[in-house]
């Protein structure tokens, strides 16, 4: 049994848009940069795609059912944008709103708290054409997205999260190409992260004006470890630090950018124009946390000399490593051993979520606000009928280094378990399953596995 977490607790499960909904061509919806990115051959494996996924579009009441039936009291869905703006600018498709209306109304006769997130991911394809997000442009677009789902959805959304992840979007969309929409800028791929900051910052006062619901960002954090106490192994560690869990977190928090020199970034960049940061940094209701693992990296030596071959799917820094001769990124990544590993090869250590929260705490004091785990799960090789051992020990042990957290003084206001139903994982395809629920791809069932049950238990004492 679970330690008690305190009164009033947001107990959740997450998805995104694209991962479940399909419908990609229904009810006015426009292309995104996912569509595009599936449609190109070797970009996602086994040539998956998320046409049809789990086909929530349709199949909405019974999720939400399976939802209630676990016990959660939140929700964390996102806003396909291609639904609302099909081309990304203009008025809203009333089509794709209704949907996303039908869904807030069923969540709340549920008791079920809405935490909507209104990117992750899937751009519109027609704003990708005219530079996406190296294009400043873009984040003025966003903001008037917001305002179109917020004049819709504002009274019943408890919980509004701007960007989800918008490192994952930058490095493996922008800067090594392995995610929508497959650019390879590498070290150029800077002004994104600025141009997504900056979309942030502008839908924050649009919200304001329109929700009483609280507001956040989701940023994925993970705790660096330096390979040896060597100065340059040290260093390595302090870089990577800066641009994983730093580069969107201090001009929100502190109004000002990491230290960005060891990738040749200036102090004053020129995609930076006077009175960005004061935008970015407009206050926060909550701070969104994913978490799966930690990263440990060392200065660069060239994997010929260290031998050390990343797990598959260790962390986005196995993939940025990949590219490390062509990048020239001050840092390599490390192998973490001595732990067990999921499907994906993410090395499963529950008391990295601890440090990482304490250490949350320590970086930004006062200017940190409640946070949120908005994300955190395993993928494993389950099937129906199979114990799934591997999710409910993952969830005991995180739900354990959370609550020593809280214990430490972390004021954490939620948690939500990545995911509630097998999906669509990107690149991967359908090769990786981290729901709480079984999917049958080919009839659609769904069957709540053991983990399920097991977390169905748990919560029941908060009833």
């Amino acid at each position: 049994m679970l330690p008690r977490f305190p009164d009033g607790f947001l107990w959740g499960t997450a998805t995104a848009a694209y991962q479940i909904e399909g419908a990609v061509k229904e009810d006015g919806r426009g292309t995104s940069i996912w569509d595009a990115f599936c449609a190109e051959p070797g970009r996602v494996k086994n040539g998956d795609s998320g046409d049809v996924a789990c086909d929530h579009y349709h199949r909405w009441p019974e999720d939400v059912a399976l939802m209630a039936g676990l016990g959660v009291n939140a929700y964390r869905f996102s806003v396909a944008w291609p639904r609302i703006q099909p081309d990304g600018r203009g008025p809203a498709n009333a089509k794709g709103l209704d949907f996303y209306d039908r869904l807030v109304d069923a969540l709340a006769e549920r008791d079920i708290t809405p935490a909507l997130t209104l990117y992750h991911w899937d751009l519109p394809q027609a704003l990708q054409d005219a530079g996406g997000w190296t294009h400043r442009d873009t984040a003025h677009r966003f903001a008037e997205y917001a305002c179109l789902v917020a004049d819709r959805l504002g009274d019943r959304v408890g919980v509004w999260i701007t960007l989800n992840e918008p490192f994952v979007h930058m490095t493996e969309g922008y800067g090594i190409g392995t995610h929508a929409p497959g650019e390879a800028l590498l070290l150029e791929a800077f002004p994104v992260a600025h141009h997504l900051m900056l979309a942030h910052g502008l839908a924050v006062p649009a919200l304001r004006e329109r929700t009483a619901g609280q507001i956040a960002l989701t940023n994925n954090y993970s705790p660096v470890w330096a390979a040896t106490d060597s100065a340059a192994d040290r260093a390595a560690a302090t870089a990577f630090d800066a641009l994983q869990n730093r580069l969107f977190t201090d001009p929100v928090l502190l109004g000002r950018l990491p230290d960005l020199s060891a990738y040749g970034v200036p102090d004053d960049p020129p995609f930076v124009r006077d009175g960005d940061l004061a935008v970015i940094s407009a206050p926060l209701d909550l701070l969104g946390v994913n978490y799966y693992s930690p990263t440990r990296v060392a200065a660069p030596r060239g994997r010929a000399t260290t031998g050390a071959v990343p797990a598959p799917g260790a962390s986005v820094l196995r993939e940025v490593s990949e590219h490390l001769d062509d990048a020239g990124l001050p840092f390599e990544d490390v192998p973490i051993d001595g732990h067990p590993v999921t499907a994906f090869g993410w090395p499963v250590v529950p008391d990295g979520l601890r440090e990482l929260l304490t250490g949350l705490r320590d970086t930004y004091a006062a200017a940190l606000p409640p946070i949120l785990i908005t994300e955190n799960g395993c993928s494993a090789r389950d099937e129906p009928g199979r114990p799934d051992r591997d999710r409910i020990d993952y969830l005991d042990g995180h739900l354990r280094a959370l609550h020593a957290a809280i214990g430490d003084g972390v004021d954490v206001r939620g948690y939500f378990v990545w995911s509630l139903l097998d999906n669509f994982e990107w690149a991967e395809g359908y090769d990786q399953r981290f729901g709480l629920v079984h999917v049958d791809y080919a009839t659609q069932k769904r069957t709540p596995k053991a983990s399920y049950h097991w977390l169905r238990e748990e919560l029941a004492r908060y009833r």
